[in-house]
């Protein structure tokens, strides 16, 4: 064993930038055959169509991994208005189009001050939420109704950023747990237009920021001469 791959199975903590259309698993699959190691798991999922900070552990940190999944979240991204989607995001297609040519800026940043403090917040039917033993999405991709109960969640700061063309360009700063597809159906509503979750993108977990994060290429290119390249 090199000293390099001794080290992860010791215990390392990963900072790695998610690449569009990966799974959190995806990642984790990949890095446990790059670094060789027996136990890495990440510490807060994020979606195929999410990019952003994703917190990898192997060996004695994977003690650490509900710590980190516990921390204050940090996301940036876009809505779409005056539309909705079945999943809240991009993974369906849009329907029900409205009318948003009477929204203006000072409508979104009001309609931001329902969310503000600890809500209520139903999970996406297009979610690992688990219902009746399966995963919610999996009965929602077999096209059975799908009633999910909501829950308590924190959003400690909401800011519109931009706002043209149907696009709103957003921050959110919350707890665990939320999820910000339904934050976004949930502003659509309250606007009266509708909303989706067109692109997210996770900038912090607690302290650590996606700025010091690896890309997951490059990250992998790199170990690769590090350590033995067959499994």
């Amino acid at each position: 064993m090199s000293e390099v791959q001794n080290g992860y199975n010791e215990g390392k903590v990963l900072l790695i930038d998610k690449p569009l259309n990966w799974t959190s698993f995806d990642v984790v699959k990949k890095l446990r055959y790059t670094l060789k190691v027996k136990k890495i798991g990440h510490a807060g999922t994020l979606d195929p169509l999410a990019t952003g900070l994703l917190i990898l552990c192997t060996g004695k940190m994977t003690k650490s991994i509900e710590k980190y999944q516990a921390q204050q979240k940090e996301y940036t991204g876009e809505f779409t208005i005056g539309y909705t989607t079945p999943s809240y995001d991009l993974e369906t297609e849009p329907e029900f189009q409205k009318s948003t040519e009477n929204i203006s800026l000072e409508d979104l940043k009001k309609a931001t001050e329902n969310f503000i403090g600890e809500i209520e917040q139903t999970p996406p039917i297009f979610s690992a939420v688990k219902k009746d033993g399966k995963r919610a999405y999996e009965l929602a991709r077999e096209g059975k109704d799908v009633k999910l109960k909501s829950r308590k969640v924190n959003i400690e700061d909401f800011e519109i950023i931009d706002f043209q063309n149907q696009k709103v360009k957003f921050r959110v700063s919350c707890s665990k747990g939320t999820y910000i597809r339904s934050l976004a159906n949930d502003f659509g509503e309250i606007l009266g237009v509708g909303a989706y979750l067109s692109e997210l993108r996770r900038t912090k977990i607690g302290n650590f920021s996606v700025d010091d994060a690896e890309n997951l290429s490059e990250f992998v290119e790199k170990h690769k001469a590090s350590v033995n390249d067959r499994p």
